[in-house]
């Protein structure tokens, strides 16, 4: 892909290079794009998500794990389309699995109403190997962050 790529992707591009859907599809956009290097990913948290039901009655938050989900799916949509691996489809050939995940720290609640902007940027790459390190910020205050690593594989041999 060129430098001029798209600056950011909607729901339907997210759908082709990642594999997840609802309730799993964690990202709603992906903006701010650096091929192979950063984005920011958009998740507009609603009282509507699921895991809200249980997490907590009454005092509903975003689970932790949840936003480092959300944080591996904003680099592993980056990776895909700075690889050029989307398929209309719905069968991108290639999936991203975690690795690791260091150093994560959960600052502030993410709560219903919230704009969680996934900040991820590549550490390294070797290989199918990369390593970000990302940041979760709603109203420009840092709510979470993470180092984590993923491999990039063949949905064949997955």
């Amino acid at each position: 892909m060129s430098e001029g790529a798209a600056q950011s992707l909607g729901i339907s591009e997210l759908m082709e290079r990642l594999p997840h859907r609802y309730p799993m599809l964690l990202i709603d956009r992906l903006e701010d794009i650096v091929l192979g290097e950063s984005a920011v990913g958009i998740k507009n948290v609603t009282m509507n998500e699921p895991f809200f039901q249980g997490h907590f009655p009454g005092a509903p938050v975003m689970p932790g794990v949840l936003i480092v989900e959300a944080m591996a799916q904003t680099a592993a949509a980056l990776v895909v389309h700075s690889l050029g691996l989307a398929t209309p489809d719905d069968k991108a050939s290639k999936l991203v699995y975690f690795m690791t995940i260091d150093g994560a720290r959960f600052r502030k609640p993410v709560l219903p109403g919230d704009v969680l902007r996934l900040h991820v940027a590549k550490e390294r790459q070797r290989g199918a190997v990369w390593r970000f390190k990302a940041e979760g910020l709603v109203d420009g205050q840092k709510v979470a962050e993470a180092t984590y690593s993923a491999m990039l594989v063949d949905r064949d041999d997955a």
